[in-house]
């Protein structure tokens, strides 16, 4: 895609899209985000939405559809069995992604169950780039462990390194030989790593670790949920593919695959989810745990509407000026907050902007959860909901004790085609006042945990009064000013 030139000589992100509907948005005094955070322990996740300015939780189904998809669902085919819309979409599967066979799921997480019931088993072990929080929680659930084997670049925070989502390709060959093959039911490979500030792999390394399943006979699995930014990063930074069109990226990524599986809330813009394969026996092998679980084997627990609005956002990934938006938006407000000196992840990755907790509060133990606390501070002092991912993300070990995680960030997510710019300007306003009153951000301590996903619906407050000192700052610099 040829970059667009300002005269002024300024480097700002151009919309290739205009605004055709818009949804009111409200800005709550501060004390009324105190009050809200009260009631929802301090955790993001349990905010009601008439109490959040902008929304950057996560871009799961938050990101903005086209007109095309809004107007294809008028066209769905209700039915239980046999719907038009499902081989709508099916054939928008093989076209796109490349897979003959595909099994409808309604959400990322529910092929991940489907998945882990089908072939992990107690003693099992999962290598993979790194974990994702639902993937890790249904693997453990069905006695397995996974184990995460990224390079050493990949937790160095501000680095230039293109591909941090590549996986250790010695480190795995040591995992398979110290565990055993038996012991291995696939390799799972992540697309735009998102724990690790949304950081790609390479087609290079995809194909090295493909070489190295198919050596051992081990199943391969891509989560695909953001393959269409990832392929993006590599026709930017892999130089092999600087002349190739995005649906030639896409489909020699999933091609190295055996099985892929997707949330169509990232990959599409819209709901819903799959799974897809060109093996029938890895077919046979799943499609009996689809009706189990989702739904009958053409509708999968979705709508037919948000099958039709699916179909038409596949061949939207293939749309350079789609795709590149979200990531020009990150990339826009990395560099803003790295010039005002505040920490977070380099290179700029996808899904978002990942402050780096660990090191804005540094003041703060790992045990009193600095990054889910960075996530309640920035709440308060602006109303901008942003996803803790640390340890609050992390799970408690067999025994019970905590496991710290690798990196304490605060994930600010960038949907599709949702925010303004001057919305992103008005986050590099409150994130650079924020750090340079980092020291009165205090920690936190949970109150109420679930023993799975915790930090969904965990309960946390403050150690101490420091909510109350960052108001009377916030009132000191912004006076009445919301």
């Amino acid at each position: 895609m040829q970059e667009i030139k300002f005269y002024s000589g300024e480097n700002i992100p151009l919309e290739l899209h205009k605004v055709r509907v818009v949804q009111k948005l409200h800005l709550v005094p501060i004390e009324r985000r105190l009050e809200a955070l009260q009631e929802g322990g301090f955790n993001t996740f349990r905010l009601n939405t008439k109490d959040v300015f902008l929304d950057m939780l996560t871009d799961s189904g938050t990101n903005a559809m086209s007109d095309n998809q809004m107007a294809a669902m008028l066209q769905a085919d209700d039915a239980y069995a046999g719907s038009q819309s499902f081989y709508r979409l099916e054939q928008a599967v093989q076209e796109v992604l490349g897979k003959k066979y595909y099994l409808p799921v309604h959400q990322g997480r529910a092929a991940e169950n489907i998945i882990s019931n089908a072939y992990v088993r107690k003693g099992s072990v999962v290598p993979m780039n790194y974990h994702f929080t639902t993937a890790m929680a249904h693997i453990t659930q069905y006695g397995g462990k996974i184990v995460e084997l990224l390079y050493d670049e990949a937790y160095v925070i501000n680095s230039s390194h293109p591909f941090k989502g590549n996986m250790n390709l010695e480190k795995l060959e040591e995992v398979i030989k110290v565990h055993g093959a038996k012991n291995i039911p696939f390799i799972r490979m992540e697309a735009s790593t998102n724990l690790i500030g949304g950081q790609p792999f390479s087609v290079q390394n995809l194909r090295d670790v493909r070489a190295i399943a198919s050596k051992y006979n081990i199943r391969l699995v891509l989560d695909a949920s953001l393959i269409g930014e990832n392929a993006f990063l590599v026709k930017q930074r892999e130089d092999e593919f600087k002349e190739a069109s995005l649906g030639d990226i896409l489909k020699e990524m999933t091609g190295l695959a055996d099985l892929v599986y997707f949330s169509a809330r990232k990959l599409s813009s819209s709901r819903g989810g799959g799974m897809c394969t060109d093996s029938l026996e890895i077919y046979r092998e799943l499609e009996a745990l689809v009706p189990l679980f989702e739904g009958f084997l053409t509708y999968g627990g979705m709508s037919v509407r948000e099958m039709e609005a699916m179909t038409v956002g596949l061949y939207e990934t293939l749309d350079e000026s789609i795709i590149c938006q979200s990531p020009g938006y990150i990339k826009y407000l990395v560099e803003a907050l790295d010039a005002k000196g505040v920490p977070v992840i380099k290179p700029a990755g996808v899904l978002g902007v990942h402050l780096n907790a660990m090191e804005i509060c540094e003041h703060i133990p790992q045990k009193e959860y600095p990054a889910g606390a960075l996530a309640a501070a920035l709440f308060l002092i602006s109303g901008i909901r942003g996803m803790e991912r640390g340890s609050v993300s992390n799970q408690r070990d067999e025994y019970g004790n905590e496991t710290y995680a690798d990196m304490e960030l605060l994930r600010l997510a960038v949907p599709r085609r949702v925010f303004t710019l001057s919305q992103i300007k008005y986050v590099e306003d409150r994130v650079t006042w924020l750090y340079e009153n980092r020291k009165l951000i205090g920690g936190l301590r949970f109150f109420y945990e679930p023993p799975v996903l915790r930090f969904f619906m965990g309960g946390l407050e403050p150690v101490n009064d420091w909510p109350q000192k960052l108001i009377e700052k916030f009132k000191e610099d912004f006076g009445e000013s919301l």
